[in-house]
């Protein structure tokens, strides 16, 4: 199964999201904000099937997470979460680099199909 980067600075939804993600047999790791995030991904080498991360988050949020890492790990898939409109708007300049925008809330089915989706386009 896929190996998935976890970002978002509220640890309920961390949480939630690795256990909805687990239930389909992936394998989970999670960061506090985006800085974490990037250090994880620098020290295994990208080595991540997808990078499922908050926009709105302290240190480095996610659209400047994604730019980093789309520059540096370009076969990794992005997929975005928030629940602002506004932070979705500076999303929607990404689409080169990122698969979607997965708004919040959402309930564990919707979060496992956008991941599901997202793993299913790498090919």
């Amino acid at each position: 199964m896929a190996r998935i980067l976890i970002a978002d600075d509220e640890e309920s939804m961390r949480l939630l999201v690795a256990r909805a993600i687990a239930m389909d047999g992936h394998q989970t790791v999670t960061a506090e904000d985006g800085g974490h995030a990037l250090e994880i991904l620098v020290q295994e080498d990208g080595a991540f099937d997808l990078l499922l991360t908050d926009i709105k988050m302290p240190i480095m949020d996610g659209i400047a997470l994604a730019l980093t890492v789309a520059r540096d790990f370009p076969k990794l898939t992005i997929l975005l979460m928030t629940g602002f409109a506004d932070q979705r708007e500076r999303a929607s300049g990404l689409d080169a680099i990122i698969h979607d925008v997965v708004t919040k809330p959402f309930s564990v089915a919707e979060i496992r199909a956008a991941v599901a989706e997202a793993l299913a386009s790498r090919s």
